[in-house]
């Protein structure tokens, strides 16, 4: 990916930060941590990956999305709005009462939606399931999908896996958000669900590691998945909860908080100063 883009690219991704965390701040409500932690792979997927169309979000043969973690919804809104599919002003009545935009995704009132989601694991096998159908009406869209590592814990995940790599569903991606963290804290003390790659692997997937806040690594991934033939691909990526926002990183307490207006003007400022350089380098 030459400079120019991968720029561009961290800049639609630092916006989405932002907007998200617009949204949850008016919302007095929602999930900064991981909302944050899979912007850039939103970004890289909806700007460079797949084939979607704002004028047209039910196109029979667009690519599929399903976040399977369906609480950090924010960032879904944020990267759709930035596409094209709906005011990015919206964002501001997240959670709000006659809204469209609740706290998890909902495919009958969000344009560009293709799955409701929020109870964790049926997320990753509507997707299953899409791709299962793509192959029995001989469609060539892929179909992606989110989920967070404490999300591994649900057993209906390990039952897609089985589903998937049984039907040899190479046009299958999942994205693991690998970042360690969940609302309880360490996921290795809560429920361990590691080693995660060696997991998938035996369960009959293709496994890529690697960084989800690199976007020429999502790239080689990408690829990498695309070319895979005869099993589906779980790309583990490792990432920092609350990306870009000094106090938030790292910080499971962020996981399910909204920041007051102190903290909502300290990480805008941050993320105003972080797209600014990266504006320079253009």
């Amino acid at each position: 990916m030459d400079t120019k883009r991968r720029l561009e690219l961290a800049i639609i991704a630092n916006k989405v930060r932002k907007n998200a965390l617009t949204g949850i701040f008016n919302a007095a409500s929602g999930h900064p941590g991981g909302s944050l932690s899979i912007a850039d792979v939103l970004t890289y997927l909806y700007f460079e990956v797949m084939n979607v169309d704002p004028k047209n979000p039910k196109n029979p043969d667009r690519d599929r999305f399903v976040l399977s973690k369906g609480h950090t919804a924010p960032a879904l809104y944020s990267v759709l709005a930035e596409k094209g599919f709906f005011p990015a002003e919206d964002i501001k009545t997240l959670r709000k009462v006659d809204s469209y935009l609740q706290g998890h995704p909902d495919m009958n009132k969000v344009p560009g939606v293709d799955m409701s989601t929020g109870s964790l694991g049926q997320g990753v096998s509507a997707a299953g399931g899409m791709a299962l159908a793509a192959k029995l009406d001989k469609k060539d869209y892929r179909v992606y999908t989110i989920l967070g590592d404490g999300e591994l814990e649900e057993g209906q995940v390990w039952e897609q896996a089985m589903f998937a790599a049984h039907y040899k569903l190479d046009n299958l991606t999942a994205f693991i958000d690998f970042n360690g963290l969940q609302i309880d804290g360490d996921i290795t003390k809560v429920m361990n669900p590691t080693p995660i790659d060696k997991k998938f692997e035996a369960f009959g997937w293709h496994v890529i590691v690697t960084d989800a806040h690199d976007f020429d690594a999502l790239e080689s991934a990408v690829a990498e998945a695309k070319a895979t033939k005869g099993k589906p691909t779980a790309i583990i990526m490792k990432s920092v909860k609350g990306k870009n926002v000094s106090f938030m990183e790292n910080n499971a307490g962020w996981h399910g908080a909204a920041p007051n207006e102190e903290q909502y003007n300290q990480a805008i400022a941050e993320l105003d100063k972080i797209i600014a350089d990266l504006e320079a380098q253009k």
